[in-house]
């Protein structure tokens, strides 16, 4: 029974090191999706040869990162297999062999709801990320030499999907800046580079946008799907953008009262 427990322990400690990994790679400028892929891809040791990996193997940040998940993933899985192993050669009844097999179900499919909440997401994402904002130096490694960004505004990249609000829309009709995103660059699947894009530049599926904003703006509208539902959330990022603004005002008015 103990080794049932020892594993479930291990496979949630996994789960929440790729969470970890995952969110640390989006501070590095990946795409919450990008790097939730390649978090898993390096713990499982799948090795998965993509351009987005070559992104993360020239990254020196990244690959720090995926080097650790590579180690702590090997060891891992050999933890788990030698702890299931252990679990079901134990002698005993009948009975007591299915009790550990439902013990063993039942604490997977737990697992899995924890890992798939959309409710723990957000909760153990901003925990996650305060952490790494206040212990690691993320952002200032990456950025700071270069574009001087801090504080919740990144530079990241956006990969549009046939499903996504974005598909087929050009981008002044996106009105992306309304949001607080600047679109910086637009890469084509075929290669081709459009740096300060136009208005009139039309976005298509597998294009991947070079974006400046808020990093919780630009992840929301990594999740947005078309249709009327993503015109919703557009609106209501529009609205939030909105008040942003105002408090930046704010603070930019009350700060000038004490310069004076």
């Amino acid at each position: 029974m103990i080794s049932i427990v020892s594993l479930l322990v291990v496979i949630f400690l996994s789960i929440l090191i790729t969470r970890i990994a995952t969110i640390a790679l989006t501070h590095t400028g990946l795409t919450r999706e990008s790097a939730k892929f390649q978090a898993r891809s390096a713990f499982s040791g799948a090795g998965f040869t993509t351009s987005e990996s070559e992104m993360v193997v020239n990254h020196p940040v990244r690959r720090r990162i995926v080097m650790l998940l590579i180690l702590i993933g090997n060891a891992g899985i050999v933890a788990a297999v030698s702890t299931l192993i252990l679990g079901f050669v134990q002698r005993g009844d009948a009975s007591s062999l299915t009790l550990r097999i439902g013990l063993l179900i039942g604490g997977i499919c737990v697992l899995w709801g924890f890992a798939s909440s959309h409710w723990v997401d957000r909760w153990l994402s901003r925990i996650i990320d305060g952490m790494l904002n206040r212990f690691t130096r993320l952002n200032i490694t990456d950025y700071a030499s270069l574009l001087h960004l801090t504080g919740e505004y990144r530079l990241a990249e956006l990969k549009i999907r046939e499903s996504d609000w974005l598909a087929g829309r050009l981008i002044k009709d996106s009105r992306l800046r309304n949001e607080g995103i600047n679109v910086l660059a637009v890469r084509r699947p075929d290669g081709t580079f459009i740096g300060n894009p136009v208005g009139d530049t039309l976005l298509q599926r597998g294009d991947a946008l070079v974006l400046y904003g808020r990093i919780e703006a630009i992840e929301e509208l990594d999740r947005r799907k078309a249709g009327f539902a993503g015109d919703q959330e557009h609106k209501e990022a529009v609205r939030e953008q909105e008040e942003v603004l105002q408090e930046e005002a704010e603070k930019d008015a009350s700060s000038g009262k004490r310069a004076d």
